[in-house]
């Protein structure tokens, strides 16, 4: 008798080896993300505002978050302090308010492709401000220091040519959308704008925006870090930044977006770039994130980035009919060298740290009469950042 129930079907998934169930789940990822950036620029060429649709995706994702942060944390969550709840309203500023706000006005003067590309400055940038704030030490003496430095050099390049240098279209897709003219007026976007040119829009501000937008998120991931030292409680924090954005955001939509009939959703497609931003990009997105990053690492979860760039690229093209333009290839191109530098720098940074616990370890036992021949064939020189186990 073959067994088909629900036993065969976890001990099918738990016969997959952990690194492929790790690639697997970053793939799909990334995948996520390239939706969002697409489906982002399509909610907007259809007409959503800004703020409403930022405000509809909070408060999906915070109803997603807040039973498992709840259920979750119980035992882990500190008790709630004024001091806490400042830092959670200062997260959510940065990391909710600028960041969301910064990125879809940026995608509004841009193109998924490049606003994806922009966004693999995000470590190097978040390198440079803990530099800056005595966080991470630079160490220029050494190989994995100025690797760093070089990285950061190459994204500031890259991000500044695509913000200063849009260059020609070397690559432009036939429309890929027709409009009958009959309902050309039901579509304020159905121009070329809506096939996802933006010959009509200001590149350079747009590109700003999203500088904005990455500078927002690095600060976000920076300031954090001393935040989860005091409240070791992930899903709680995330919860009550997304509770304090969407404060945040209703208190910019009461200035901003007065007119009642803007906070309508009216067809499908709007319902569904709602949903999908909700749901795939703030409420799945985070938790297959926590877990690559609790099983693989940061590093591992980072060098997954420009698969992102590629994948939207691609949907960009078929989808929304996109131009490439020879500025943003170039500088998209610059960001993700220095992107796979700074990696590089904090891989071998993390060796060096290593080897310093395990060299007084061996010296310790040669004092003792033993042979340190065992303690250097396991030294981190030779163990990789990610270990074969885990990845």
């Amino acid at each position: 008798m073959v067994d088909s129930g629900p036993s065969a079907a976890r001990r099918m998934v738990c016969s997959v080896p952990e690194r492929l169930q790790l690639h697997l789940a970053m793939l799909a990822l990334q995948f996520g993300y390239a939706g969002f950036h697409v489906v982002s620029r399509a909610a907007l060429n259809m007409g959503i505002s800004k703020i409403v649709f930022i405000v509809y995706r909070n408060v999906i994702a915070l109803f997603l978050l807040l039973p498992f942060a709840y259920f979750l944390e119980k035992k882990d969550r500190p008790a709630i302090t004024l001091n806490f709840l400042v830092q959670f309203f200062l997260l959510a500023l940065v990391g909710i308010t600028a960041n969301q706000g910064f990125y879809l006005l940026g995608l509004e003067n841009t193109s998924p492709t490049f606003a994806s590309a922009i966004q693999n400055s995000v470590p190097a940038i978040t390198f440079l401000m803990a530099a800056i704030l005595r966080i991470e030490r630079v160490r220029l003496n050494r190989k994995d220091g100025i690797a760093k430095v070089i990285g950061t050099a190459c994204c500031v390049a890259g991000a500044s040519i695509i913000t200063l240098y849009k260059g020609p279209a070397i690559y432009t897709p036939g429309a890929t959308l027709h409009v009958p003219h009959n309902y050309s007026h039901y579509l304020p976007s159905a121009s070329p704008s809506f096939l996802g040119d933006v010959r009509m829009k200001n590149w350079t501000l747009g590109c700003l925006f999203l500088i904005g937008h990455c500078l927002s998120w690095s600060g976000w991931l920076v300031l954090q870090a001393p935040v989860l030292k005091k409240y070791p409680a992930r899903l709680s924090v995330t919860s009550y930044t997304c509770f304090f954005g969407l404060l945040q955001f209703l208190a910019i939509a009461a200035f901003t977006e007065r007119d009642a009939t803007a906070w309508h959703v009216q067809t499908g497609g709007e319902i569904f770039t709602i949903f999908y931003a909700g749901v795939v990009a703030s409420g799945i997105a985070f938790a297959v994130q926590i877990w690559c990053i609790d099983r693989g690492g940061p590093v591992f979860v980072a060098v997954y980035q420009p698969v992102q760039t590629f994948l939207v690229a691609i949907m960009a093209t078929f989808l929304l009919g996109e131009e490439f333009y020879l500025g943003g290839i170039i500088g998209a191109v610059l960001i993700i060298v220095g992107l796979y530098l700074v990696l590089w720098g904090k891989n071998k940074e993390a060796q060096f740290a290593r080897q310093k616990v395990i060299v007084p370890e061996s010296a310790q036992e040669e004092g003792n009469g033993t042979t340190s021949e065992s303690a250097t064939k396991g030294s981190s020189i030779t163990q990789p950042l990610l270990s074969s186990d885990s990845v």
